[in-house]
């Protein structure tokens, strides 16, 4: 973990150790203040929501499952994570769309991660870097950048 590797195995057990402290309350998910109430507007609007993320699917779904805000999976349709593929490779994408029965063109990945994005990008899909308090400064000019969930419509 110190290095950052993103081993499926490691994620996984991670999940499992993570699952006792959020069964407990003892963990809570950390999102940003205006994710509850884009998930909300987005879901109400028939948005199809579903995130892609390096932790298990395990993890994400306790993280959105016991955020401040409330248990925010109702509103996330899939969740996918590097079994799919790696997020720097754009076939990982593709089969994401595939999964979700969209053409990647209707699809919109949102990173603060410009290789994640030039992969995104390549497999067709529209993206946007998010720029959020705690991330590392990034200028990428490859697309718009986005400060809050509610700058998309």
């Amino acid at each position: 973990m110190d290095r950052d590797v993103k081993s499926p195995a490691l994620k996984l057990l991670q999940g499992r150790i993570w699952e006792g402290g959020y069964r407990t309350g003892a963990l809570k998910g950390q999102v940003f203040p205006d994710v509850a109430p884009a998930f909300a507007r987005w879901r109400d609007a028939g948005i199809t929501i579903a995130i892609y993320s390096s932790g298990s699917v395990l993890a994400q779904r306790l993280l959105f499952g016991a955020t401040a805000e409330g248990d925010l999976t109702p509103c996330i349709a899939a969740f996918f994570d590097t079994g799919v593929g790696a997020k720097r490779w754009p076939d990982s994408y593709r089969r994401i769309a595939a999964e979700l029965t969209r053409a990647p063109a209707e699809v919109l990945f949102v990173s603060d991660t410009p290789a994640e994005l030039d992969a995104a990008r390549s497999a067709g899909y529209q993206v946007l870097m998010a720029s959020r308090p705690g991330n590392q400064a990034t200028d990428y000019h490859e697309a718009d950048t986005i400060r809050s969930f509610e700058q998309i419509e």
